[in-house]
Order: C-alpha cells, then sequence, then structure tokens
C-alpha cells in the first residue's frame, strides 16, 4: 500500500512539474508577444478611422453611401483632407451627392480636393481657381503631341508664323495646366492615345489674350512637359535663317567721293576740270 501511495505521489509530481513547466512556456510566449505588439505599436502609432471608396471611380462619378467604408490609417501618414465623420462626407439633409473630380482606385482614402461639395457640378469650372480662366487651343496629331497629352499634364505652348520678313517659331507659353481634352476633363479615366481636336488649359487672362491673339495670326503647337516641370527662362524662337544656318550679311554704304569741278569753254565746247574741293 505504502509503495502505491509513493508511486501515486511521484507521478503526481512529475505532472505537476510538467503542468509548470508547460505554463512557464506560455507565460514567456505571451510577453514575448506583447512586447513585439508593443514595439510594432510604437513604430505604427495612433491609428484613425478613414473613408476610402471600395470600388472605383471615374471623374463625375457619384459618391453615395454604398461605395464607401472606413477603415484604420497609420495617423502619422494620413494625407490631408481626408474624412473621418460620416456627417461631414454626407452632410444630413442634402439630398445631392457628392461627385469625384479625380480617378480613385478601390480602397483610396477620400481627399477634399477629390470630390466636389455635395450637389455641386464635376464640371470645369471647378477646375479653375481665383482668376484663372479656361481656353481652347485647336491641335491635331502633330500639334497635339499625337494624342499623348492627357488631363493634368503640362505643355509649353509655341506659335509659328510670320514676323513679316520670314517665318518664325516661338515660344510664347511655359507649363500651362491642361484640364480638358475635347470632351474629357481632369481626372477621367485616360486609356489608349487619341487625336484629339482642342485641348483646354488653365491661364490667367493675360495669358489668354495672347493665346487668343496668337492662335488667330499662326499656328500652334504643344510640347509636353515632364514630370519635374522645369520652367523655360528666357527668349526662345527661331526663324528660318537661323534654322538653315543662313548668316545675314551687314551691307554697310560708303559714301562716294566728292568731286569738284569747274567749267571752261573752249570756243563751242564746255571742258570740265577737276580742282580741289573747298567746303
Amino acid at each position: 500500500m505504502r509503495m502505491i501511495f509513493g508511486l501515486v505521489l511521484i507521478a503526481g509530481m512529475a505532472l505537476a512539474g510538467f503542468a509548470v513547466f508547460m505554463a512557464q512556456g506560455y507565460i514567456n510566449q505571451t510577453e514575448s508577444a506583447l512586447v513585439k505588439e508593443r514595439e510594432f505599436r510604437q513604430k505604427v502609432g495612433d491609428l484613425v478611422e478613414v473613408y476610402v471608396v471600395t470600388e472605383r471611380l471615374d471623374f463625375g462619378d457619384p459618391l453615395l453611401k454604398e461605395n464607401v467604408r472606413t477603415i484604420y490609417w497609420q495617423a502619422s501618414a494620413l494625407p490631408e483632407g481626408t474624412f473621418s465623420d460620416e456627417a461631414e462626407l454626407f452632410p444630413p439633409g442634402q439630398e445631392q451627392p457628392r461627385y469625384a473630380l479625380r480617378l480613385m482606385e478601390p480602397f483610396e482614402p477620400i481627399l477634399k480636393v477629390k470630390v466636389t461639395e455635395p450637389g455641386e457640378s464635376a464640371g470645369l469650372t471647378s477646375q479653375l481657381g481665383e482668376g484663372m480662366r479656361a481656353f481652347a487651343i485647336r491641335v491635331d496629331a502633330s500639334s497635339g503631341v499625337s494624342g499623348f497629352v492627357y488631363p493634368g499634364n503640362y505643355v509649353d505652348v509655341y506659335w509659328t508664323g510670320s514676323n513679316g520678313m520670314t517665318e518664325v517659331t516661338k515660344l510664347i507659353e511655359t507649363g500651362i495646366n491642361v484640364i480638358a481634352i475635347d470632351q474629357t476633363a481632369a481626372g477621367a479615366a485616360t486609356g489608349e492615345a487619341t487625336i484629339a481636336q482642342t485641348v483646354t488649359v488653365k491661364a490667367t487672362p493675360e495669358q489668354v489674350a495672347r493665346l487668343a491673339q496668337a492662335q488667330a495670326t499662326g499656328r500652334l503647337a504643344l510640347s509636353l512637359v515632364g514630370r519635374s516641370g522645369e520652367t523655360i527662362e528666357g527668349r526662345v524662337e527661331v526663324d528660318s535663317d537661323s534654322l538653315l544656318g543662313i548668316e545675314t550679311e551687314e551691307v554697310i554704304e560708303v559714301e562716294a567721293e566728292r568731286v569738284c569741278t569747274i567749267r571752261n569753254r573752249k570756243g563751242g565746247e564746255v571742258v570740265e576740270i577737276p580742282i580741289p574741293c573747298t567746303n
């Protein structure tokens, strides 16, 4: 009986030791996970809820409650102009929706610059800031960069015409923002290149006046500006002579030497005799 009691005691102590060992292992794993979680939280920082779209929205598409949702976003990397309050995104009592001003992909945060105010049209007027105007430039396959100018790009505008003596090509505007191609405004989806007939740009009234005068007196061509968007300083002008390397020689007029004479009559003949000029 004592032997059996001893065996049971030994077995109980072994099971207890094993249970303590397992508990310590679990506690250690839990503590390690908590430490990693704290380190991750310190790196990520605070999280905030923001509204995102759940499906692709093209320019002019309405923004409805059924195609948005909230997700958690890192507060330190939060873009400016996001929406966190449903009442701000969808004001109570407002029946007219907002409209997309730019292409938005699924789960992209909704920004104030990418949507209109509730009930506001998504036309060209929403693309124009204070004091800016929209101006349409007639283009074709060659002058419109073969259809590879899209809304949102920046272009330089060149004028080609006659200056009264020869054909001249001159840079008249640099870094002009394109806001529409034919009937496609800035923010709409762009697919394959298409040959446009008109390119609408955003310009000041003074720039509009120059572009209108240039379009009426010659031909306009566009040059696509790269991503860096650098502007050109100084005058850019090329005429036929400089293009062909023709140098115009300056003609210097030399005053003819003055000759003074006197007339001397010999019989019926009049002879002119050279003499020094006195004045």
